[in-house]
């Protein structure tokens, strides 16, 4: 798989709707996960809502989205990031590195439950970055 860059949607318990809207308009397959699925909060009522979702359409578009748990801030109109994804470790650990400098890291890049290394982190002009390289 090669590097992609892509929009990563922030929504506080209707990612699934939203992202089947999405679906609609765009087209596409998409897949979703629960938090359940990979047993990453240990609040109940998180369980259900989406951890993450991705939607690739036939000409090549891709939109990603997620609930955002109740314990963290979700503040409509700055809830997108910028996810950068792929296989390449020196690449994407590369552009890690130079988005981190003067960045608020807002958590490392580490390995992620779903196996995974991931972070993210607010670069140093306040946009919200995702770094996830797979494992």
């Amino acid at each position: 798989m090669t590097t992609r860059l892509n929009p990563y949607l922030g929504f506080r318990g209707d990612a699934r709707t939203a992202m089947e809207f999405y679906q609609g308009v765009f087209g596409g397959e998409l897949t979703m996960s629960t938090f359940a699925e990979f047993g990453a909060s240990d609040d109940p009522a998180d369980k259900d809502q989406i951890m993450h979702s991705q939607l690739e359409t036939p000409n090549g578009l891709t939109l990603m989205g997620a609930d955002t748990p109740a314990s963290m801030p979700l503040d409509v109109g700055n809830n997108v990031s910028v996810s950068l994804s792929g296989e390449d470790e020196a690449e994407l650990t590369g552009y890690w590195d130079k988005l981190a400098v003067g960045a608020q890291n807002t958590m490392g890049l580490n390995k992620a439950p779903w196996g995974d290394t991931f972070g993210m982190l607010t670069d140093k002009f306040g946009i919200n970055w995702m770094v996830n390289i797979s494992g």
